[in-house]
């Protein structure tokens, strides 16, 4: 065993987390190193607060919270607060679309429309103008793969996903991208696309034949003990939900804020449906278990989740090598990482050189003063604290 510190700011007592690790010992960084490193961005109202996680592939090194999970009320950050994690939801979504890719059920290469026949006829945008559109027939159609890579010429969202990303069901969003000329051939840009993802998400429905919800899990969340992610908070996971801020005026100072592309309650359950590309909740630590599962290479406490190769093809480069971005499916990669960030701020990463997870949650839309360089004041000092981990 080994005793990792985890400081809480604004709380004066220090208390003690066991975590088991079978990684070769080590030596403890000093308690609280990461929660001081950006505490100055606190105290300048630059920050409300932080969750910070570093972990190897065996275990949770440290964790720590700083701040505030409500700054009016004065309502300290925790290491279990609960985060919109936004984008970071996409990562899930892809891993499990390659669950069926695993069975057998689902092929990468495959059209879109082998799975959703709505697909079928699909327009490409040739010309456009504000009183002129012209389209044409694509020379093939959308894949999965495009799905997963941003490659496939679907907009961001359609033209029904107002005022919010979550007021209809998936089956009915994905039916608005069908009838939406593509903005590019299928495979030539790079195009950031929400809609790709959940139609990723919906071709995991039609094949499983249950909701994506669901599917995501009993088949992800639960083998992974993920036991606070999920797209609908219930009243004890919205107590521990962290506050949205944004810059006050004149770019000083913070406001509180809501989640702009989220419906209110959060925690309804009639009126709000799941969002795959960026509608999930979670904490620190399960962001962890998943990241750790990938890092086992599709295993997770003696169990596989994901075989080697859906692993590989995940966390490593799909995007041609003449495009600019680099990404997998579901992650954002180079040659030495993995993650994604979230809208609101959130960002994981995968260090596969210094075997390390860093997981930096906050829940901001913007910041103001020098509140931006915060997380890699986090960065730099969990590459300090931890030497390199085993690969």
């Amino acid at each position: 065993m080994i005793l990792v510190r985890v400081r809480v700011a604004a709380v004066s007592a220090f208390f003690l987390l066991a975590v088991h690790c079978a990684s070769p010992a080590f030596s403890d960084p000093t308690p609280g190193e990461l929660a001081r490193s950006v505490q100055p961005f606190v105290d300048r109202q630059e920050l409300a607060g932080a969750v910070m996680l570093v972990a190897d592939k065996h275990s949770v090194l440290a964790v720590e919270a700083v701040g505030w999970a409500d700054v009016a009320a004065k309502k300290p950050m925790r290491t279990d607060s609960l985060f919109w994690i936004a984008s970071q939801s996409k990562p899930m979504t892809a891993a499990a679309l390659m669950m069926l890719v695993d069975e057998g059920k689902i092929k990468v290469d495959d059209p879109v429309e082998h799975y959703l026949p709505e697909f079928k006829g699909q327009m490409v945008v040739v010309e456009k103008e504000v009183d002129h559109v012209l389209l044409r027939k694509p020379s093939r159609s959308i894949t999965i793969a495009n799905l997963l890579s941003h490659t496939s010429g679907l907009p961001f969202k359609s033209a029904l996903e107002e005022p919010t990303l979550d007021r209809l069901p998936l089956s009915v969003r994905v039916r608005s991208y069908a009838m939406t000329p593509l903005d590019f051939e299928p495979g030539r840009k790079y195009n950031y696309s929400n809609a790709g993802i959940n139609t990723a998400a919906r071709v995991v429905e039609v094949v499983s034949g249950m909701p994506f919800e669901k599917f995501l899990a009993q088949r992800l969340f639960e083998p992974l003990g993920m036991k606070d992610t999920t797209f609908w908070p219930n009243d004890e996971q919205a107590a521990r939900l962290a506050k949205a801020y944004k810059p006050g005026s004149g770019n000083k100072g913070l406001v509180e804020t809501t989640i702009s592309q989220l419906s209110y309650p959060l925690t309804d359950r009639a009126e709000r449906f799941p969002m795959p590309a960026g509608g999930l909740f979670s904490t620190a630590s399960d962001l962890a278990r998943f990241y750790q599962m990938l890092l086992n290479r599709g295993q997770w406490d003696g169990r596989r989740v994901l075989s080697e190769k859906a692993v590989k093809q995940l966390t490593s480069r799909q995007t041609p090598p003449e495009m600019k971005v680099s990404y997998g499916f579901g992650f954002s990669v180079d040659k030495s990482s993995f993650g994604h960030g979230g809208a609101y701020s959130t960002n994981t990463i995968a260090d596969l050189e210094r075997g390390l997870i860093l997981v930096w949650l906050v829940q901001h839309a913007g910041f103001p003063g020098e509140g931006g360089k915060s997380q890699e004041a986090f960065k730099q000092a969990a590459w300090k604290a931890f030497p390199t981990r085993r690969p």
